[in-house]
């Protein structure tokens, strides 16, 4: 049996090949049309008035396919395997007024199709605008009736495939009716056209293992990421420096700091603050139990999660599990895990949270499970509503939006329980080097540039420059259309901007409290949770910049999901600033001889 699940997890995410013989069918399913600059805004493509079958029948598609929007359909080509086809009618269509203006609108909004063979996306425009001249000014929309359909095979297996329109003419839309066009039967309102394609084989030498170098060396859409390597090493050679640079220096201070405070060796832990100051002085403040104790375990709990679901995702596609041919594989896996990892959150808050005294574990464990989940159902409902109000793909089905409240009712929800109770006994203490006082010490004024603002303004952006130069890939991969395979790089970049995170943190923890100031647990969170709000404002910037994108349903979806994607970020870092600040505490106060 395990056996047996293993193959089925490899055949779900690599996919198996699909040998063909002389003359078999070779299905072409139609998928969805959408504008060409708003990638997440996409309808079906039987939406237009094109040559469709009596009857439609839909292909079954996994989560992820259905998540990416996508709704295959069969269609009426009929394509055989190494059977070239000459010019061959595929329907007769008699449009309306009504339906020609639909198709000069699609065409004047860059409408582009895809259709699928064989798992391999094939693109094309629906028609063909040209602009000339200014006076008098020329405004041609053409409807593209013929395709060309160029396929590549290998043995027994299709390689690649591509529609082209080379030497063919586009059939003219005017606006209104009464004359004939470009040999094409008007009258009565309406327009006459007939739809025919062509199939041509061809034979390659690539092999099947390597067909998806082919579909990423393919270039309808533009390729706007272009890798700078010396950007990156650039970045990463800055990281390094500042990284060096804050250790370096931390441990110097640190060093002076020992050999000042261990001169006086004796003495217990309560009389060390007679006639001394700086961070020492608050042993018996420092480990204070915070305010909205559930809260903060919340966010270390989720923050858990989303640094183990993140580290699992890069290493499956290190792995290859994320085929270029798998429709939507990514985020079947993202969903699986998520739902898998919630007993990470569980564990993780329920257990630190007992350790600082917490009571009301089942109210934690409430708070951990719906801390992500609720703002992620509130987006998704306003996005889902959008794409739905628009007739949009993206807008889920009924059936899909059961499975996934499913899988976190049945699934989530029940582990997040599991690992908070598991955490809650297995809880030991605190581990405090000193004791508290019942009575905390005043805390001084401190200077504007210890401020939480400042901080948190300094603790996000050093962060954020360490992937900024990344960060535009994964916006160019994840908002537009292309295939991102830099995964080891992205480990890197995802390994550097953890230990940025946490050195920043211990070097602000440490000025933190050289003032005095011993209420670290919420600002080590906050300083680097902070860079999910630089992430937030490159996205606006990415949009209006880097981008052609547009309209409502576009727009909501970009800034609904790039404000989930900084509370992400937000959430992983400030688990790494708070555990990596715990422990320099823990340790610069062990160190200390207090006996």
């Amino acid at each position: 049996m395990m056996m047996l699940h293993s193959v089925l997890i490899l055949f779900l995410f690599l996919g198996w090949a699909l040998g063909y013989k002389i003359g078999d069918n070779v299905t072409l399913y139609v998928n969805k049309v959408g504008p060409y600059h708003n990638p997440q805004e996409t309808y079906h493509y039987y939406t237009l008035p094109v040559c469709r079958p009596e009857k439609v029948h839909h292909k079954s598609l996994s989560l992820g396919e259905v998540l990416d929007g996508d709704r295959m359909a069969e269609s009426l080509y009929n394509i055989r395997f190494k059977k070239n086809v000459e010019k061959t009618i595929l329907c007769q269509l008699t449009l309306s007024e009504k339906q020609v203006d639909e198709l000069r609108e699609a065409i004047e909004e860059l409408y582009y199709f895809e259709f699928v063979l064989d798992d391999i996306p094939i693109w094309g425009f629906v028609g063909y605008i040209e602009e000339s001249g200014f006076l008098p000014h020329s405004h041609k929309v053409g409807l593209w009736t013929h395709l060309d359909f160029n396929i590549e095979y290998n043995g027994d297996y299709v390689i690649f495939a591509n529609v082209s329109v080379k030497d063919v003419k586009p059939v003219p839309l005017e606006e209104g009716a009464g004359a004939a066009v470009g040999g094409v039967g008007v009258g009565g309102g309406s327009l006459t056209v007939t739809h025919t394609y062509s199939v041509h084989w061809f034979e390659s030498s690539l092999p099947y293992s390597r067909r998806a170098e082919r579909l990423r060396d393919y270039s309808f859409f533009p390729k706007t990421l272009e890798i700078h390597w010396l950007s990156i090493i650039n970045s990463l050679v800055l990281v390094v420096l500042l990284l060096g640079f804050v250790i370096i220096i931390l441990m110097r201070v640190l060093k002076n700091d020992f050999a000042r405070y261990n001169v006086e060796e004796e003495g217990g832990c309560d009389d060390l603050d007679q006639g001394d100051n700086g961070w020492k002085i608050i042993h018996t403040d420092v480990f204070r139990f915070p305010p909205f104790k559930s809260l903060l375990c919340a966010v270390l709990g989720v923050g858990a999660q989303f640094l183990t679901l993140a580290t699992a995702i890069i290493l499956m596609a290190l792995l290859g599990m994320f085929n270029v041919h798998r429709h939507g594989a990514i985020n079947s896996a993202s969903i699986v895990l998520y739902a898998l990892t919630s007993c990470v959150s569980g564990y993780v808050s329920c257990s630190f949270y007992t350790q600082i005294n917490g009571q009301r574990w089942v109210w934690n464990i409430i708070l951990t499970s719906s801390l992500f989940s609720a703002p992620l159902f509130f987006t998704w409902s306003v996005v889902n509503s959008v794409h739905w109000w628009s007739g949009s793909t993206q807008a889920l089905p009924a059936t899909t939006v059961l499975l996934l409240l499913g899988a976190w009712l049945l699934v989530g929800f029940p582990l997040t329980i599991i690992g908070g109770i598991v955490g809650k006994n297995r809880a030991g203490s605190f581990q405090a080097p000193c004791r508290t006082r019942n009575i905390p010490r005043q805390i001084p004024t401190q200077p504007w540039y210890k401020h939480t603002i400042v901080h948190m303004a300094i603790g996000g952006f050093l962060p954020f420059s360490a992937i900024s130069v990344e960060l535009y890939y994964i916006f160019a991969t994840v908002w537009g259309r292309e295939h991102y395979t830099l995964y080891g790089i992205l480990l890197c970049v995802f390994a550097i901007l953890l230990s940025v995170g946490a050195c920043i943190s211990v070097a602000l923890t440490y000025f933190l409290l050289s003032g005095e100031d011993y209420q670290w647990w919420w600002r080590s969170v906050l300083s680097t949770g902070s860079t999910g709000i630089f992430i937030f404002v490159y996205s606006v910037f990415y949009y209006r910049n880097r981008s052609s994108m547009s309209g409502l349903v576009q727009s909501t979806e970009f800034f609904g999901y790039s404000l989930l994607t900084a509370m992400v970020f937000s959430l992983m870092l400030g688990s790494v600033s708070f555990w990596s600040s715990l422990a320099f505490i823990r340790y610069i106060y062990r160190s200390l001889k207090m006996d």
